[in-house]
């Protein structure tokens, strides 16, 4: 099984459909599908690895002179900061996102991200993550995951791009993730080992509703 996305929330849709009386189609919210079953090899590697890219990551910036800046974020880059889970209601986010420990001497050890838009769907029982604006657009599912913790996967969207590829076709873009709770109207999700540019990428997530 390999993800398409919105596609897939349209087809998972058709999957959870049942006759009723007279052969009339009733809807029923399908089940959410196993990570394990839909991730790739190198995705469910770079997952398990993720709080060694997270310390990899923050020895870099550190060691880079950037301790003051990381200080200044508080939980949001901290390891082991998520409180207990809630579901990301469906609606508007701001979004930023940190880049932490650059995978070369070439290029920065930390960057922060001016706040772009996002969005998160509830729709036949599947949520899905799209980043609405900027040059690097993350765009995917949220799945049941462990602990308070949920996952992403999803594809890399970039520039002027209208479509997003589908997920395991092109390992440079494949994106694979973990959302947790760090605020009572505050998520992140974070990417181990990206394959562009940084050791970790975190994206901070806070509803518009809540932010206005």
């Amino acid at each position: 099984m390999r993800l398409a996305y919105l596609p897939l929330c349209a087809a998972a849709a058709l999957a959870g459909c049942s006759s009723g009386s007279g052969g009339q189609r009733v809807a029923q919210a399908p089940a959410p599908p196993d990570w394990r079953s839909i991730a790739t090899d190198s995705d469910r590697h770079r997952l398990r690895e993720w709080r060694t890219a997270w310390v990899r990551g923050l020895e870099k910036a550190r060691a880079s002179g950037h301790g003051a800046a990381l200080a200044h974020e508080g939980a949001l880059l901290q390891p082991d900061a998520a409180i207990s889970w809630e579901d990301p209601p469906p609606g508007l986010y701001l979004c930023r996102t940190l880049k932490v420990g650059g995978q070369s001497e070439a290029l920065l050890d930390y960057v922060a991200y001016p706040w772009f838009d996002c969005r998160i769907r509830n729709e036949n029982g599947l949520m899905s993550f799209t980043k609405l604006s900027g040059s690097q657009r993350p765009i995917g599912l949220l799945l049941p995951y462990v602990g308070q913790r949920m996952v992403f996967l999803g594809t890399l969207q970039l520039g002027d791009e209208s479509r997003a590829l589908q997920y395991g076709r092109d390992r440079e873009r494949d994106m694979a993730g973990v959302i947790e709770r760090i605020g009572e109207e505050k998520w992140r999700l974070v990417f181990p080992y990206p394959h562009f540019e940084s050791t970790i990428d975190i994206l901070e997530l806070v509803p518009k509703s809540a932010a206005s």
